[in-house]
């Protein structure tokens, strides 16, 4: 069985496969303040619905964008498991050619993001990661990542319009009837998600208009299934998609 976890800014995501299956995941907030010990602690609670597969995990891979928590997390897989995680970082085998102008400089979710995307459509395609940030990663009809573009994510423009416009409200991040509003809640839940969907197909648009040929796009994150939704540019949702890039990055480094 393989360990897979992914490090965001705001969430941790952890699953198990057995084989191509994915048997379990869970979804962590990403806390700094944590040690591995205590990481080590809350994991073996979640594994006790199942605390016959902990002693099953002969492997183990890593993707992180908070760079303090790298050797936390990696602490925690030596400790409980026993385990020298591999890490997605400069060395490790991608099978993509990076043509970003500094490769280091490439978030390893979005890495891993591209390297699912393209080997699930073996053709050109676009990655919608909505996190922290939301980004959209392109790639070629060839299979070479060849950039893409970072937006702030929703919670985050939620969240400034809240702290700076006083009579605002604090409202439910969901679909309204209506994009017209007649209430403050209804038009705010309008702007968020219709305004934010908008984002999301205007810059799909403008990234697969630099393509010479047609483009899948899919979504990923734990809001995309709310903007898939209601897109018009988006083929596919799959909130699994970073994890499926791990396994597929492990089997390509690992033996």
């Amino acid at each position: 069985m393989l360990l897979v976890i992914d490090i965001g800014n705001t969430n941790t995501v952890l699953g198990i496969y057995e084989g191509e299956k994915l048997v379990h995941h869970w979804r962590l907030e990403t806390s700094r303040n944590r040690t591995s010990d205590e990481y080590g602690v809350l994991i073996r609670q979640l594994f006790a619905m199942a605390p016959q597969e902990i002693h099953r995990i002969e492997g183990a891979i890593i993707a992180c964008v908070v760079p303090p928590m790298l050797s936390t997390i990696t602490a925690m897989v030596e400790t409980f498991f026993g385990l020298q995680a591999l890490v997605v970082g400069p060395g490790i085998k991608t099978g993509m050619p990076i043509l970003y102008e500094n490769p280091r400089e490439v978030g390893a979710d979005r890495i891993v993001n591209a390297v699912a995307a393209y080997e699930r459509y073996h053709s050109a395609c676009i990655v919608v990661d909505f996190g922290t940030a939301t980004t959209f990663d392109a790639i070629s009809e060839d299979g070479k990542y060849m950039g893409g573009a970072i937006a702030p994510g929703v919670m985050i423009s939620a969240e400034a319009l809240f702290q700076r416009a006083s009579k605002l409200p604090r409202v439910e991040l969901s679909a309204p009837e209506r994009v017209i509003g007649r209430n403050t809640v209804n038009s705010m839940q309008s702007g968020m998600v219709y305004g934010y969907t908008s984002l999301v197909d205007g810059m799909v648009k403008r990234i697969a208009d630099e393509f010479d040929g047609p483009v899948k796009v899919i979504a990923t994150g734990g809001l995309a299934g709310l903007f898939a939704e209601h897109s018009d540019r988006i083929d596919d949702f799959d909130p699994d998609l970073t994890l499926v890039g791990l396994k597929i990055l492990y089997a390509r480094n690992v033996r």
